[in-house]
């Protein structure tokens, strides 16, 4: 369907991250992507990212996340890794996603849940400075919990077994 450039604007670092993937489906309010980590392993603790992995991206118009569905290179689903961010802005074939800090990472039998980075959200101060923000972000990690703990899409995906 065409390709298209992510951009992942982390403010709080000053940085952003800038790579290419396929879009799958555009349908209203929601785009998915699928990308490859094409990176040098990155071991975060509780799983690794790893050259040739496939990252099924779910960017939202109206949600306050975007879930990455992460797959091996043979497919075999290695979890969800959740970003909280502002509501995905798109222009044209370009994808600016705004992360707020705060991560979900939801394990593929959906029975662990891990919040990640809550100290670097605090650190933001946005729940002085911008309290709306504060309050939605909030909102869209209990959002994502409700949703990978009911199985609701896109946490419905079953792990694969490999033969």
């Amino acid at each position: 369907m065409g390709t298209l450039t992510v951009h992942l604007l982390k403010p709080a670092s000053d940085k952003t991250i800038t790579y290419q993937g396929e879009l799958i489906s555009d349908e209203h309010g929601h785009i998915l992507i699928h990308a490859r980590w094409e990176r040098p392993n990155l071991d975060l603790g509780y799983m690794t990212f790893e050259t040739g992995d496939h990252f099924y991206e779910h960017y939202y118009t109206n949600h306050w996340f975007n879930i990455f569905e992460i797959r091996s290179d043979t497919q075999e689903l290695k979890g969800w890794y959740c970003n909280v961010t502002r509501p995905v802005h798109i222009e044209g074939d370009v994808v600016y996603s705004e992360d707020l800090a705060l991560d979900l990472f939801v394990s593929p039998d959906r029975q662990t849940c891990l919040r990640l980075d809550e100290d670097e959200f605090e650190a933001l101060g946005l729940a002085v400075s911008d309290t709306t923000t504060y309050h939605a972000a909030l909102h869209a990690l209990a959002e994502l919990e409700h949703m990978a703990t009911h199985g609701v899409a896109p946490f419905d995906s079953p792990p694969l077994k490999m033969i």
